[in-house]
């Protein structure tokens, strides 16, 4: 749907704004919940160090 006809059904309508609203609230609640698991599962999978610890520990410096 365009903007245009959304917006002219919302003028014909005064009872649609809660219904909007309430579209509104369970689509944040959504993209919430997905941000949340993709947040968790970025933790969770930590790259695990394929070196030797006493690698990558000092920088050689020549001038």
């Amino acid at each position: 749907m365009s903007t245009s006809i959304v917006s002219a059904l919302n003028a014909a309508d005064p009872g649609s704004d809660q219904v909007s609203l309430l579209m509104l609230r369970k689509t944040l609640d959504l993209q919430a919940q997905s941000v949340a698991s993709l947040v968790q599962s970025a933790t969770a999978a930590a790259p695990v160090a394929s070196n030797p610890p006493h690698l990558g520990q000092n920088i050689d410096v020549k001038v």
